[in-house]
């Protein structure tokens, strides 16, 4: 049955006696600062009255926000939440409604109750996407959008208070629609179905879930539920004296075996006996927790012992039996349950479980002293990690006591490897961390793939190679030719990284001509050969098709137009080709007019190639014997070229004190890798930060500058950056190129060309 809201203690006024509520507060939960949350109800309350003096009508449609607070407060003292979960429940719908702002919450009680607040919110911002077309519900009736709703909550979720918050606002949403109109109703009730209710049952929150439950199938299917409900009233009286006699007889036989126990009956509840009748396509008179009785003990033994005790006074019914101690559900749910013919040869079922579980079954989550050591069990899948990790995260709130410092912990300790974003009607895909915009337009549909042109994220244009978040909105915008881009397969532009989408490209461009294939993949071949300022005529083609197992250029080719072959593979058959003494396909870069980087190793004999000292010798410290991989700085000798220090050596310390001059920065190189300058033209419209941007794009390669030069021609407002570059492979400089030419106003990047390159 439905749970009857409390009532809050009304004075003659009308107005909420803050006092005694305070008071009935404080029986239910231990609240360490009672004056803290006296200022919060305060709060609250004047933020409330402030919009009713500024607006009357608004103010007596929103007369229950303050309420509302207090409500949700009251079910997290349920739930044994701490004060910083209270004081955000109370403060919560102030902010959500604009009566406060979150900054004024932070700077009056601090940054973790301000977070919370923030956490609930995000939530809050999934229930409002509606279909802009149709009245129903974003979350619709599709299992696959439930799930993938789920998910996303889950997966927004950095702290368990946030969830419970949210939980109990929706329990108190559906509370109150009792005499809302029938959409509203149908809204409300769908959602917390379809997402509150399963997420209250997967954190374990027993009593919680029931109420949701109860109340949504009361909205969703109200024939059904008055049905039930009248089933119920019609033998109320016959039921209650029967479990009456249960209760006397089991309460005895308990005293006689020395347990100290409680037995009580169990509540019905109306949607899990209509479930039941639904799944096992049964009547109502062969429900058999109808008749149910619950039975509470100090220990794990002594629930054997009462089931030895229940199956000795009356017969069971095979296949009745559910041993949930030695195999819990998913949720942590533990008890024994058992059906038998009790008295007149009436079905009875019956729970036998310990006292603590019994907390555990109604709290969930919020009972954590109960989790210590019952969950051991590994999950692969990150959804179920994370609510094992919800499951948790109060236990040890409990263990290390500083809320910030475990927030700062968690936040990494569950890695979700998909997001969740919505299409503009509200429906939600999950797709691989990293994905695109390209890579959601061929989530949606193929050819919503291929007509892409561009991307709108939560109502912004984005480049279309941009990583999407949890809880973006996408809009695709679209051409009507069908026409993918042949950027979109390489892998250096970043547009496409699902093998979904490069498989729905790869197959379009195979389903062109292979004549346009073949001139396109030419054509590209070329472009990328003067950008390298390779010589075409120096390099067989038809040698490189066969390298790549072709059989002729032509073949070649037209797997590069449709997508078959990557471009890095045509340059490593080039280079192979130009240099094939090298038994790995590198290529001296070098210009003629500028020697090559020694290729000797450049450590003083140690065989380890240390990357940012140029030609001099390196040696190892003995103070601290550095090994790769490590840490590490360069100190300038004298006479003894660079000697390498672990970045944590007291030597080196010592020496950044008194000679932080002769102190730099080194890293270790690969051992078999040499590099070459390579100088390179970038011609852009200046602007002012363009330099910076392409040094960023230097540095996040991990590339060296050797040199860098800027000419502007101020009449065309044209720049020339003239750049030389320690390379180590060709198509690392292909690669580079290809990221340079991302950066805004940049028009062409490319080798600079000599005669004899």
């Amino acid at each position: 049955m439905v749970k009857v809201r409390e009532d809050h203690p009304i004075r003659e006024d009308g107005s909420v006696d803050l006092d005694l509520w305070l008071l009935r507060l404080q029986q239910q939960v231990e609240v360490s600062d009672i004056n803290q949350l006296r200022e919060a109800c305060e709060l609250a309350r004047e933020a409330r009255a402030a919009v009713a003096e500024c607006d009357d009508n608004w103010a007596q449609n929103t007369i229950g926000s303050f309420r509302t607070g207090l409500e949700m407060a009251q079910i997290l003292a349920e739930l044994q939440q701490d004060q910083e979960t209270l004081v955000a429940a109370v403060l919560y719908r102030s902010v959500r409604e604009s009566k406060l702002s979150l900054q004024q919450v932070r700077e009056r009680f601090g940054t973790t109750i301000a977070d919370l607040i923030d956490g609930v919110l995000q939530m809050a911002a999934i229930g409002s996407r509606k279909n802009p077309r149709s009245e129903e519900s974003v979350l619709g009736t599709n299992s696959a959008q439930i799930d993938n709703v789920r998910k996303m909550l889950v997966a927004m979720i950095d702290d368990v208070r946030v969830a419970l918050i949210k939980i109990a606002e929706r329990t108190c949403a559906i509370r109150g629609v009792k005499n809302s109109d029938r959409k509203k109703r149908y809204l409300v009730s769908r959602e917390v179905f379809d997402i509150y209710a399963p997420l209250a049952h997967r954190l374990g929150i027993g009593h919680i879930k029931w109420e949701l439950e109860d109340l949504s199938f009361r909205y969703l299917k109200p024939n059904d539920y008055k049905h039930i409900a009248r089933l119920l009233d019609e033998k109320r009286l016959d039921r209650q004296l029967f479990i009456n006699e249960v209760v006397e007889l089991l309460r005895s036989r308990l005293a006689d075996a020395h347990i100290d126990g409680e037995v009580m009956g169990r509540a019905k509840h109306i949607y899990s006996i209509w479930r039941k009748m639904q799944r096992k396509n049964i009547d109502f008179n062969q429900v058999y927790d109808v008749r149910a009785v619950r039975i509470l003990v100090p220990e794990i033994r002594d629930c054997y012992t009462v089931l030895g005790i229940v199956h000795g006074l009356w017969r069971n019914i095979p296949h009745e039996f559910d041993d949930y101690i030695a195999s819990p559900k998913p949720n942590g749910y533990r008890s024994l349950h058992t059906a038998v013919f009790g008295p007149e040869g009436k079905v009875l079922e019956v729970q036998i479980r310990t006292f603590d579980m019994h907390e555990e079954a109604e709290l969930g989550v919020c009972a954590h002293h109960l989790y210590k050591g019952t969950d051991t069990r590994s999950r692969a899948d990150g959804y179920e990690e994370k609510i094992a990790w919800l499951r948790q995260v109060l236990e040890w709130h409990d263990d290390l006591g500083d809320t910030e410092a475990l927030g700062d912990m968690l936040r990494g300790d569950v890695v979700q490897d998909r997001v969740y974003v919505f299409t503009p009607d509200g429906h939600v895909i999950d797709l691989p961390q990293g994905a695109t915009a390209v890579d959601f337009a061929y989530r949606v549909h193929t050819e919503v793939g291929h007509r892409c042109r561009g991307a709108k994220v939560n109502g912004r244009i984005i480049p279309l190679n941009r990583p999407l978040q949890t809880g973006d909105q996408v809009e695709i915008l679209t051409s009507r030719e069908e026409a993918p881009r042949r950027d979109w397969l390489n892998t250096n532009y970043g547009f496409v990284t699902t093998s979904r989408a490069r498989a729905k490209v790869a197959h379009w461009f195979k389903q062109q001509a292979k004549d346009q294939n073949a001139e396109a993949g030419r054509d590209i071949i070329l472009r990328e050969f003067r950008r390298l300022a390779l010589d075409p005529q120096l390099i067989d083609l038809e040698r490189i098709a066969q390298d790549i197992n072709y059989r002729t250029a032509e073949d070649a080719c037209a797997a590069l137009g449709a997508g078959d072959v990557r471009l890095s593979q045509i340059i490593h058959a080039a280079q192979a080709q130009i240099e094939p003494e090298r038994s790995k396909p590198q290529m001296d870069l070098a210009l003629p007019t500028q020697p090559a980087a020694s290729k000797e190793p450049r450590s003083g004999g140690s065989g380890i190639n240390i990357q940012g000292v140029g030609n001099l010798m390196t040696t190892l410290a003995t103070c601290c014997k550095p090994v790769p991989g490590d840490p590490i700085m360069g100190y300038i000798t004298q006479g003894r070229g660079i000697s390498i220090h672990h970045e944590d050596c007291l030597n080196l310390m010592n020496l950044r004190e008194t000679e932080p001059d002769r102190v730099i920065s080194v890293d270790w190189g690969d051992e078999d890798e040499q590099t070459y300058p390579v100088d390179m033209i970038v011609e852009a419209f200046d602007r002012p930060g363009l330099l910076r941007d392409v040094m960023l794009v230097l540095s996040n390669e991990k590339l060296n500058i050797l040199a860098a030069n800027t000419l502007t021609d101020r009449k065309n407002n044209m720049a020339r950056l003239t750049l030389t570059v320690e390379i180590p492979r060709l198509e690392r400089l292909g690669r580079l190129m290809d990221k340079i030419n991302q950066v805004p106003n940049v028009l062409d990047v490319h080798r600079e060309r000599s005669s004899g390159a």
